[in-house]
C-alpha cells in the first residue's frame, strides 16, 4: 500500500508542477509581459485563470481517478484471479499514453473553454479592453502549452510507473506463481516518442515567441501584407526544419534497434549465426558488441549441449549393446543406415538428426528383458517371444519418463512402431502402411538389414548380396516399398561401382 501512495503523490505532484507551469507560468508570460492592460484588467485576466484552472482540474480529476483505479485495486484488493492482475499489469504500461491523452483531451478543453467564455464576456463588458481576436491566439497557444505538459506529463509518468510494474510483477510470482508479460507487444513506438517528442520541443520555443511577438508588436490587425509574408515564411522553414531534425533523430534511434530486432528474430529461429553488424558509434555500438558476445556465449554452450546429448544417446545405446556381445555396435550400425535411407529420401536436416537419435533408442525397451531371454542362444518358446514383443512399447514407455515430458516425443514414434509390418502384422499396434509413423518404416529397414548380416550364437549371419535380396522380396509386405527400395537401391549401385573399379 505504501508502494501506490508513494506512487500517486509522485503523479499529483508532477501534474500540480505542470499545470502550474503551464497555466501561470507560460500562460501568465503570454497575458501579463506583452499585453498592455492595466492593473484593473490584469486582476480580471488573474482571476480568468484561477477559474479556469479550477474548472480544468474539476473536469479532469474523475478522468485521472478512473485511469488509475484498476492500478489501485492491485494493493487495496485480494486479486484472486491472475487475468485480472494481467490486465492491472497492461494498464500500468498504458498508464503514460493514457495520461497524454487526459491532458490534451480534458485538461485542455477544461481549462480553454471557460477561459475563451469569460474572456470574451469581460471583453463584451468592457471590463477588459482587448481586441476579441487576442483570445484566438491565447487559445492557440493554450494548445502549444497543453501539448508540452502532455509531453513532459507522459515521460514522467513512464519514470514514475517503473518501480509499481516490478512491484505487480513480484505480486504475480508470489501469489500465482506467474511471470507477467507484455509478450513483445509495443505499446507505444518509439517511432512516435522520439518523432513527436522532438518535432515539440523544436517547434514550442518558435511558436511560443511568435505568439508572444505578435502580442507584443501588435501586428494582429493583419494590415502590414508584407510582415505576414515574411513572418509566414519563417515559420513555415522553422517548423520543416524542426519536424526533418525530429525525423532523422527518429531514424538515427530506429535503424540500430530494427538491426538488432532482425537479428533477434533470426536467432529465435534457431540462426545461432546471426551476429550484429558492427555499423553504429554511438552507445548502441555497446549494445551490438553485448549482443555478439551474448550470441557467442549461447552458441559455445548449445554446442557443448548437442555435445552432451550426443554422447548421452550414445552412452546409452552401448549400454544395451554391451549386454549382449554378439549384437554389440547394432544401434550405431542401424542409426548409420537409418541416416542413409533417411539422406536417400531427402529428410531435412533436423529430420535426421532425430532419425538418428530414434534409431541409436530403438532397442531401449530391451533393459526389461530378462536375460535368460535375451542372451538365449536356442530358439525361443512362444512365451519367451512375447516378451521380446514387448520391448517397442516397453522403450516407449521409459523414454516418457524422462523430463522435461516432451523432451523425447520426437523420437517415441520411431521406437515404439519400428517392428510393425507395412502389412499390418508386426507389432504392437499392428499398423499397416502409412499408418506406421515415418521414423518406424525406415528403422525398421535398417534393423532388419543389420539383423540379417549380423553373426547370432545360433546362426551364423548372411551376407550382404543375400539380405538385400530378401530386403527386396519383402518390400510391400514386410518393409515400407519406398523406404526398402532405396536402400536396396543404393546397394546395388555401390556394388556396381566397386565392381567396375577394381575391373
Amino acid at each position: 500500500m505504501s508502494m501506490y501512495r508513494t506512487f500517486t503523490r509522485r503523479l499529483m505532484l508532477n501534474y500540480f508542477i505542470g499545470s502550474i507551469t503551464a497555466v501561470m507560468g507560460v500562460g501568465g508570460l503570454l497575458v501579463f509581459t506583452t499585453l498592455e492592460l492595466s492593473q484593473r484588467e490584469y486582476l480580471w485576466l488573474a482571476g480568468v485563470l484561477v477559474i479556469s484552472l479550477f474548472s480544468m482540474i474539476g473536469l479532469e480529476w474523475p478522468i485521472f481517478q478512473k485511469q488509475i483505479l484498476p492500478i489501485r485495486r492491485a494493493f487495496t484488493e485480494d486479486i484472486k484471479d491472475f487475468h485480472q492482475l494481467q490486465n492491472i499489469y497492461m494498464r500500468l504500461h498504458r498508464l503514460p499514453e493514457l495520461t497524454l491523452k487526459r491532458i490534451l483531451g480534458p485538461h485542455y478543453f477544461g481549462l480553454a473553454i471557460p477561459a475563451v467564455i469569460l474572456t470574451l464576456w469581460l471583453i463584451h463588458i468592457q471590463k477588459v479592453l482587448i481586441p476579441s481576436r487576442y483570445v484566438l491566439v491565447a487559445l492557440l497557444g493554450a494548445l502549444l502549452v497543453a501539448a508540452m505538459h502532455a509531453m513532459i506529463e507522459f515521460f514522467l509518468t513512464s519514470y514514475a510507473i517503473r518501480p509499481v510494474i516490478e512491484e505487480v510483477r513480484k505480486i504475480s510470482k508470489e501469489k500465482f506463481k506467474k511471470e507477467l508479460s507484455l509478450e513483445g507487444k509495443v505499446l507505444t513506438s518509439i517511432r512516435r516518442k522520439f518523432r513527436w517528442g522532438a518535432f515539440l520541443i523544436g517547434a514550442f520555443p518558435i511558436l511560443l515567441y511568435g505568439l508572444a511577438v505578435q502580442l507584443r508588436t501588435g501586428h494582429l490587425d493583419g494590415s502590414d501584407g508584407s510582415y505576414w509574408q515574411w513572418a509566414g515564411y519563417i515559420l513555415v522553414v522553422a517548423l520543416g526544419f524542426a519536424f526533418f531534425g525530429a525525423w532523422l533523430l527518429t531514424k538515427d534511434v530506429e535503424i540500430p534497434i530494427q538491426h538488432l530486432y532482425e537479428r533477434m528474430a533470426e536467432v529465435k529461429e534457431g540462426n545461432l549465426n546471426a551476429q550484429a553488424s558492427e555499423l553504429f558509434s554511438d552507445e548502441f555500438s555497446k549494445l551490438v558488441s553485448g549482443f555478439n558476445h551474448m550470441l557467442s556465449s549461447i552458441k559455445a554452450q548449445h554446442e557443448l549441449n548437442s555435445q552432451l546429448i550426443e554422447s548421452y544417446f550414445a552412452t546409452l545405446a552401448a549400454a544395451l549393446d554391451a549386454r549382449d556381445p554378439y549384437t554389440a555396435g547394432h544401434s550405431l550400425r542401424v542409426a548409420e543406415y537409418a541416416v542413409q535411407i533417411g539422406t536417400l529420401a531427402k529428410l531435412k536436416r533436423d529430420q535426421l538428426d532425430a532419425l538418428r537419435k530414434s534409431a541409436l533408442l530403438h532397442d531401449i525397451g530391451k533393459i526389461g528383458t530378462r536375460d535368460a531371454v535375451l542372451l538365449k542362444e536356442g530358439k525361443l518358446t512362444e512365451e519367451e517371444f512375447n516378451q521380446i514383443k514387448e520391448h517397442p512399447a516397453l522403450g516407449e514407455s521409459i523414454l516418457r519418463q524422462i523430463e522435461p515430458a516432451n523432451a523425447m516425443a520426437l523420437f517415441l514414434p520411431g521406437v515404439r512402431s519400428h517392428h510393425e509390418r507395412y502389412d499390418g502384422k508386426g507389432y504392437p499396434d499392428q499398423l499397416k502402411g502409412e499408418e506406421i509413423p515415418l521414423f518406424g518404416r525406415i528403422i525398421a529397414v535398417a534393423d532388419a538389414f543389420d539383423a540379417m548380416t549380423s553373426n547370432r550364437p545360433y546362426r551364423k549371419g548372411l551376407d550382404k548380396d543375400q539380405a538385400i535380396r530378401i530386403l527386396e522380396e519383402g518390400r510391400g509386405t514386410q518393409w515400407d516399398p519406398y523406404f526398402a527400395g532405396l536402400f536396396v537401391e543404393q546397394y546395388y549401385k555401390q556394388s556396381k561401382n566397386i565392381t567396375n573399379f577394381a575391373g
